[in-house]
């Protein structure tokens, strides 16, 4: 599998780990299953997901990093990071969180976040 689309694959799965290591408590707590839990209960959970997350990140970003002999320079991976953050993000919401809207403004940011990822590989030289 080539190194590039490795790395992408690795930051979605990454991604939606962060999603519900930091968002994932707000579901469980709607869902009534941890009403009751103390807050340190809910961190520890949480750093449990977050330790998956960190299993598929650190090998995307060595995986894909041009220091490492991967295709993206820093900036890149970074900017693409925070690209396939927002969509796990948004599809999450849509899909576990249906309360909330996704509206117009929504949209138009994730395009100037889009846009930042096509300036980001744009070759500058």
């Amino acid at each position: 599998m080539p190194r590039g689309l490795l790395t992408v694959l690795l930051l979605v799965v990454s991604n939606v780990l962060m999603t519900f290591a930091w968002y994932g408590n707000l579901k469980l707590q709607e869902l009534k299953i941890t009403t009751d839990w103390p807050l340190f209960l809910i961190i520890l959970l949480s750093w449990g997901v977050a330790f998956f997350e960190y299993c598929a990140m650190i090998p995307a970003n060595r995986i894909g990093s041009q220091i490492t002999g991967g295709p993206f320079s820093l900036m890149q991976l970074k900017v693409l990071q925070e690209a396939i953050s927002l969509v796990v993000f948004t599809v999450i919401v849509a899909t576990v969180f249906k309360g909330e809207p996704i509206r117009w403004n929504h949209f138009v940011a994730f395009g100037l976040i889009i846009a930042a990822v096509f300036f980001a590989f744009l070759k500058s030289e």
